[in-house]
């Protein structure tokens, strides 16, 4: 039986000859095949780069609300994520209540000089003046997961067996995004609400996912064979997974893997948790086109890559609050009407 998260060391890809590279490309295609996710190691990431990125973060969340708030957004944009502003459950139709963390997001800040849409994609990240390491720790961090999301798009051509130059056409001038995710602990006398998750169950949107998690009782789960299972951690391990945009390109062949993060659990409610994600993705006016057999075994209809992304963006994005003396029953059921009329318009790929 496959592994539910296989464990792949990057170093002979990076240090090999062709064979080694090629056994490393065809771990990586069987690990996407059955699982969608993997463990990777030899990945070139220095343990204190993580740790001074993941410190800082830690910085600015333990700031008073009303600071943090100064740099309140909301999803897709830049700034701080505020609890109840996310809830990506509803990417997949999925009714939940809104996610239980905070994040701070960052993004691709490079203009097209296209003015809509660099407002959308490649506006100015925003740096809490309260926290000066920030922009010079985090933005390290955040080259180094281009860097190495860039190398894993090369593997990945490698694993469909095509040339590893295939993705770098669409990788010019790409879009991403950053979230450092702060999972807090459980308030005191407050449970979760029914079906609520610190992330809803969801697929990723883009192409790579390049994840560094802390191990938690209330942690990460992935969907395999019609259940949850808590995926398996190593500390010198970056998690990476695939999202649906890739998994559209490979008609299916590869997974857009379900997966979840689960609330605070009444035998650790004091545990905290803080993830550092990297969602990699394409230039916005990239065509995803699904590769015909052999490689693919399904056609899904071509997809401007930034018109897909705004709407699984939009999807997960929890309304305001209703004016006054509307109903939250309606609010509620206009947002669960969203969800399902995205779910049932866009081909998904999920299990």
């Amino acid at each position: 039986m496959p592994a539910l998260v296989p464990l792949i060391d990057l170093t002979p890809w990076f240090r090999g000859d062709a064979a080694d590279r090629a056994d490393v490309a065809r771990q990586v295609d069987q690990a996407l095949r059955t699982s969608g996710f993997l463990l990777i190691t030899g990945h070139g990431v220095p343990p204190g780069v993580r740790a001074r990125t993941r410190a800082v973060a830690r910085e600015f969340f333990a700031l008073p609300a009303g600071v943090k708030a100064r740099y309140a957004t909301t999803v897709g944009g830049r700034g701080w994520l505020p609890p109840g502003a996310e809830a990506n459950g509803y990417a997949e139709g999925t009714p939940t209540p809104p996610d239980l963390k905070e994040s701070f997001s960052l993004a691709a800040d490079q203009p097209t000089g296209d003015a809509g849409i660099d407002a959308r994609w490649f506006r100015p990240n925003v740096w809490p003046a309260e926290v000066p390491q920030m922009e010079p720790v985090v933005g390290d961090y955040i080259a180094r997961m281009h860097a190495l999301s860039d190398e894993l798009m090369a593997l990945c051509a490698v694993a469909l067996g095509l040339a590893a130059g295939f993705f770098a056409p669409f990788l010019g001038h790409p879009t991403y995004e950053v979230n450092l995710n702060w999972y807090p602990p459980a308030r005191s006398g407050q449970a979760p609400e029914p079906g609520q998750y610190r992330i809803g169950p969801h697929t990723d949107f883009g192409t790579v996912t390049v994840l560094d998690r802390e191990p938690g009782r209330g942690g990460l789960q992935v969907y395999s064979e019609g259940t949850w299972a808590d995926a398996p951690y190593d500390p010198a391990a970056l998690t990476v997974n695939i999202g649906d945009l890739l998994a559209r390109w490979t008609g299916d062949r590869w997974r857009s893997t379900r997966h979840r993060v689960l609330p605070p659990q009444p035998e650790a409610p004091g545990e905290d948790l803080l993830s550092l994600i990297f969602f990699y993705e394409l230039n916005h006016d990239a065509v995803v086109e699904s590769l015909p057999p052999p490689i693919g075994r399904t056609s899904f209809p071509p997809v401007v890559a930034h018109e897909y992304l705004a709407s699984e963006l939009d999807a997960i994005t929890v309304p305001p609050p209703p004016p006054a003396g509307s109903s939250p029953r309606h609010l509620r059921a206009d947002f669960r009407l969203r969800a399902e009329k995205l779910a049932h318009a866009t081909p998904r790929g999920l299990p």
